[in-house]
């Protein structure tokens, strides 16, 4: 399996908890109990959401660590919010970073900018392309009856 793809399999016997499988490591994404879910993960929002913020720290790390800045930690909060500005009621996705270390207000703002270049930032502001497509999947005599 390839960097850029995750397999998902919703669990038998359960209402909408799936298990997700990205290269050797295994996740659970699932609904609260109060939208029919056994609340037994996150929600694929609540993924998408904490993709973002990591992606967006680990870049910080990565660019401050090339530069050799003083940047000792990295924290990001980030929330999905409606938008009031826009008229298709979008969201808003408000990314709340907080900087540890002895950096001058130039860094700062630099790691600011820098936040908002990471690759997820990216792919969901360019928006791509998506194809949704159905696998062939033959069914054996034994299942089908």
């Amino acid at each position: 399996m390839s960097e850029r793809s995750a397999t998902v399999t919703r669990r038998s016997g359960q209402t909408y908890t799936t298990d997700i499988r990205i290269r050797s490591h295994e996740l659970i994404a699932d609904e609260p109990a109060e939208k029919g879910g056994e609340d037994l993960g996150p929600t694929p929002v609540e993924l998408l959401l904490a993709s973002l913020a990591s992606c967006s720290a680990i870049t910080l790390e990565m660019y401050a660590g090339r530069k050799g800045w003083p940047l000792e930690g990295v924290s990001v909060e980030i929330t999905k919010e409606p938008d009031p500005d826009s008229p298709h009621k979008a969201d808003l996705l408000r990314q709340r970073i907080t900087l540890l270390g002895p950096l001058d207000d130039d860094q700062r703002a630099r790691l600011l900018l820098i936040a908002g270049r990471c690759p997820v930032h990216r792919l969901i502001a360019e928006a791509p392309r998506m194809i949704e497509e159905l696998a062939n999947v033959e069914v054996s005599d034994d299942v089908a009856g």
